[in-house]
């Protein structure tokens, strides 16, 4: 039961990035096809970058150094401009947030889960129950995040999506400068 209230635990803070950032991103007026889809993609990325992690091994991430704070502000500033650009340039009711961004996205807010797989099976010899807690979890809180910042923005249009931007901008930097 332990074991099962960690993974929790852990499930949640893996989602918490997800959940502020989407937050941003329910401020571009997305679609609930677009929603559903991002909400699906972070949730799969919250399975397969833990399993990836357990895959490869703490070795290999030690010979290539990788720095996931580095990747994740490069991935959200490009995400804020995107905001920035479709919202000051373009002028549009609803944005095209194509699957690439989707799985930029996805992929970024997945990183620290890649880490977390790494050891995983030091907490938890159910990698498989694991991964599907991780995988529920970010959907629900992917959703939840981009549903509140759909309700926010309708509430307060324009400046909702300024928001959201330096939020994703702020984190960005932040990721940066770690």
């Amino acid at each position: 039961m332990i074991e099962i209230v960690s993974i929790f635990i852990i499930a949640v803070a893996l989602s918490m990035d997800t959940f502020s950032l989407s937050l941003g991103l329910g401020t571009m007026n997305l679609t609930i096809k677009q929603s559903i889809t991002l909400s699906m993609i972070v949730g799969i990325m919250h399975f397969l970058m833990p399993l990836i992690g357990i895959i490869i091994g703490t070795n290999l991430v030690k010979t290539f150094q990788i720095n996931s704070n580095l990747l994740l502000g490069i991935i959200l500033l490009f995400i804020a401009g995107q905001m920035l650009y479709e919202l000051f340039l373009k002028e549009e009711e609803t944005v095209n947030l194509n699957i690439f961004g989707m799985f930029l996205f996805a992929i970024g807010v997945s990183i620290d889960a890649f880490s977390t797989g790494l050891g995983l099976n030091a907490i938890t010899s159910n990698i498989f129950l694991s991964l599907l807690i991780f995988s529920i979890i970010s959907f629900l809180f992917t959703g939840l995040g981009l549903l509140i910042g759909k309700y926010a923005s309708k509430l307060l249009g324009t400046y909702a999506s300024i928001l959201g931007a330096i939020l994703l901008i702020s984190i960005g930097i932040l990721h940066l400068c770690k």
